[in-house]
């Protein structure tokens, strides 16, 4: 089985969010028949540093509901949420994932992982028994930190998973930058998570990762790169229950969890 642990869908074309270059999510389902992907674990982010609206949040995650809907048991979603609203981000995980089902919690850059104004729904997280998807990278050279300060790289997400050990913590896509540095970081967290989306320049980052964290903590992830994101897990040099557990038994296992 593979499931997609990081992608992204038009939903409804809501007026805010990420918008990819389609608008009809069944161009994601066809790619991902066509590379024998089964799920798809997506988020509709509202990118940028400045906090958006509470009512934006909303309107995003009711156009991933749209999709999910559109497309039972293919399309899975994340409630984003913008930590500044920090009552209103706990009824809005409530809404989601208890009431509709989505399947963990997608942040952005707006804080770094650790910070105070993120720790509620951390907590409500380990309560639901849910992952969080946290946008993440070592960017380099360090001129490229300037458009993102408080985007977290791998010694953030370290920080937070031993401040939180019950906690299921995602970094979206540690590829971006240095990411030799960035699984080395990760050695002795392993409530922390990485997944394989990211850079196409990543020869050799898979294979990395699994002797540095081991196959259980590597989640097969695209996060729009679809036909790369497989290639690299599918033609990586490790074993093949290795890949097995990269490609879909990992997030399948992180799926179980939810409470």
């Amino acid at each position: 089985m593979r499931i997609d642990a990081h992608m992204h869908v038009a939903g409804n074309l809501a007026s805010v969010g990420w918008r990819g270059g389609w608008e009809d999510d069944q161009v994601v389902i066809d790619a991902a028949d066509l590379l024998e992907i089964d799920q798809l674990c997506c988020s509709i982010p509202i990118q940028g540093v400045n906090a958006s609206r509470h009512d934006e949040v909303v309107e995003v995650n009711d156009s991933m509901l749209y999709a999910m809907r559109r497309f039972p048991d293919r399309i899975l979603g994340y409630v984003y949420l913008d930590p500044m609203y920090q009552a209103e981000s706990i009824a809005e995980m409530d809404r989601c994932i208890l009431d509709h089902g989505m399947i963990g919690v997608k942040l952005y850059n707006q804080f770094k992982c650790w910070s105070s104004t993120v720790l509620p729904i951390v907590e409500r997280s380990i309560e639901l028994g849910v992952p969080i998807l946290h946008h993440g990278g070592h960017q380099t050279p360090v001129e490229g930190r300037a458009g993102q300060p408080n985007r977290s790289d791998s010694e953030d997400f370290a920080r937070l998973g031993r401040m939180y050990p019950e906690a299921i913590i995602i970094e979206g896509h540690p590829i971006v930058g240095d990411w030799e540095w960035a699984l080395k970081a990760l050695r002795d967290t392993p409530n922390v998570y990485v997944d394989t989306s990211g850079s196409l320049n990543d020869d050799g980052f898979v294979e990395m990762a699994v002797d540095e964290l081991g196959e259980d903590r590597v989640l097969f992830a695209t996060d729009v790169s679809m036909e790369a994101g497989v290639g690299k897990v599918l033609y990586a040099d490790i074993t093949e229950p290795q890949r097995e557990k990269i490609f879909g038994g990992n997030m399948q296992r992180l799926l179980a969890m939810k409470k």
